[in-house]
C-alpha cells in the first residue's frame, strides 16, 4: 500500500518552533559565496557571517554549532582553482577557514563564486 503525507509545515514538539535536523544524513550547513571585490555571502544555510582575511582567505561562520570539528567539508568552485581548508585555520565546531590558489602554483587568489557545505551532527 502507497502512503502519502501532505504538510504545509513541519513544527517541533512545542508547535510553534520549526523542527530541525541532527541526526539524519542531510547536509547541516552550506554557503556560495563571491570572494573577490567585496566579498559577499549570496544565500547560505546555517552561515552566520564570511570574513575575507586577504587574498584567496576566508572564514565562514557557523549559526549552528557542528557537534565536532571532524564534519565532512565540501568546497567547489566555478573557476578551474584549488579551493581547500587553509593551512593556518582549523575546522572548528563553530567556523572554517579556505583558502583558494593558482592549481600551478599554489599562489593565493580571490575566489571567484565558491560553494561549501558540511555533513555532520549538529551539536
Amino acid at each position: 500500500m502507497t502512503s502519502v503525507l501532505n504538510v504545509d509545515t513541519i513544527a517541533a514538539k512545542d508547535g510553534t518552533s520549526a523542527a530541525t535536523l541532527t541526526k539524519q544524513e542531510a547536509a547541516k550547513h552550506w554557503v556560495r559565496f563571491i570572494g573577490s571585490g567585496t566579498a559577499a555571502i549570496l544565500d547560505s544555510l546555517s552561515a552566520s557571517s564570511l570574513t575575507d582575511n586577504g587574498t584567496g582567505d576566508y572564514t565562514i561562520a557557523i549559526t549552528n554549532s557542528m557537534n565536532n570539528a571532524n564534519y565532512g567539508l565540501l568546497i567547489g568552485e566555478s573557476d578551474w582553482r584549488c579551493i581547500g581548508p587553509s593551512g593556518n585555520g582549523a575546522l572548528t565546531t563553530s567556523d572554517y577557514d579556505i583558502l583558494s590558489r593558482y592549481p600551478s602554483n599554489s599562489t593565493a587568489l580571490d575566489a571567484e563564486v565558491t560553494s561549501t557545505g558540511i555533513h555532520g551532527d549538529l551539536a
